[in-house]
């Protein structure tokens, strides 16, 4: 019988799992679309849960408090930039370094840079969310470096690599924060070109 009670109850948990797995993703999805269109005052908890279609003891179970539901919707959406820009160069390493600096440059100009920046503004002003935005934004730029160096095949033991390459993500970050007010996609594909140039020029 303990058997058999054992079998159903793990039967039973797997699709609590798979339900509790998705109303999480809800809700992630739910802050970061939440934070891109109405920012950090506009984007409590209950707007969250009642945008993700849960209730807001649904969303306060999975994240106690308002910093560890947007903490973690920017950790998520530092994982869909990492994961979006290793699918467009699934093979690593490529000879294209415009399409490189094009892909990086789209990372900083869409949606998901509009959620991260009204996080890092609130977090400014938030004295309990500062430390864990920081300490996130730090994790995410070393990973974001990492990808770079890889994509872009430069080698960091030759003088001023480097710093061309992170000069290249804060260039690009530059270019987001210019397009929140306008379309720049003009400017911005003459400056991807002529950094895709430099990048050639100092990384062969």
């Amino acid at each position: 019988m303990g058997g058999v009670n054992t079998g159903v109850n793990t039967a039973e948990r797997a699709p609590k799992q798979d339900r509790s797995r998705a109303t999480r993703q809800r809700l992630l999805e739910a802050a970061v679309a939440c934070l891109a269109e109405h920012g950090w005052t506009g984007s409590t908890v209950a707007v969250v849960a009642e945008r993700a279609g849960v209730s807001r003891g649904a969303a306060q179970h999975h994240f106690p408090t308002r910093e560890d539901l947007f903490t973690a919707a920017v950790e998520y959406v530092a994982e869909e930039r990492s994961t979006a820009l290793r699918a467009l160069f699934p093979e690593g390493t490529t000879g294209d370094r415009r399409a490189v600096v094009s892909a990086l440059v789209d990372l900083y100009t869409g949606p998901l840079f509009r959620a991260a920046l009204h996080l890092w503004v609130a977090a400014s002003n938030e004295d309990q969310l500062r430390p864990r935005v920081t300490e996130l934004e730090a994790r995410v730029g070393r990973e974001t470096h990492r990808i770079a160096v890889d994509l872009l095949a430069a080698d960091e033991s030759r003088a001023g690599a480097r710093e061309t390459v992170q000069g290249l993500l804060d260039m690009a970050r530059g270019l987001g924060l210019a397009n929140l007010l306008t379309d720049d996609r003009a400017r911005r594909e003459r400056v991807v070109t002529q950094w895709a140039a430099l990048l050639d020029e100092t990384l062969d």
